[in-house]
């Protein structure tokens, strides 16, 4: 019969039923849900899988052809990180950037952190990149004052600091 999968399940039912409720991602309980109803044969052809999974038969497929390679180790082990693009600021001017941001000073905006990127280190970045990485990675927020009103009165402001008590 056309479509019916060959191959040797070494694990038993009861094993694969353990593993199927202990699985902690639902890329693990797919995949052993897969050789579990191969194993107990409530299913029969690739196809019959991919449907109920929702999945493509070339994915599943994919996940046979590890089981055999590899068994079921080989099945469930997750996928590498192959990386990305490398970041444009490099790690040690990022960690300048990290005492820079530590000072009471420090800058006023996202733009003067441009400007010293550029004149410090030669780095042209996007605003964007900026934001990102002071706001994001670095988790840290300029600091700015609200501004003060002119007709404001000093004197006045620091004697509600002394007499006021929450």
């Amino acid at each position: 019969m056309s479509g019916v999968v060959k191959i040797e399940i070494t694990e038993s039912a009861e094993t694969l039923k353990q593993l199927l409720q202990n699985a902690s991602t639902p890329q693990e309980k797919e995949r052993i849900q897969t050789i579990y109803w191969l194993k107990t044969h409530t299913v029969e052809t690739v196809k019959q899988i991919s449907i109920m999974l929702g999945r493509n038969r070339v994915t599943v497929q994919k996940w046979l052809r590890k089981y055999r390679e590899g068994g079921l180790n080989l099945l469930l082990e997750p996928k590498k990180n192959l990386g990305g693009r490398e970041s444009l600021i490099p790690p040690d001017v990022v960690e300048k950037l990290q005492e820079e941001l530590k000072n009471p000073e420090g800058f006023k905006s996202y733009g003067e952190i441009q400007v010293w990127l550029k004149t410090c280190f030669d780095i042209d970045v996007a605003y964007r990149t900026v934001h990102q990485l002071v706001r994001y990675k670095l988790k840290s927020k300029l600091k700015v004052p609200r501004p003060l009103h002119i007709k404001q009165n000093k004197e006045s402001k620091e004697t509600l600091k002394k007499n006021f008590h929450p």
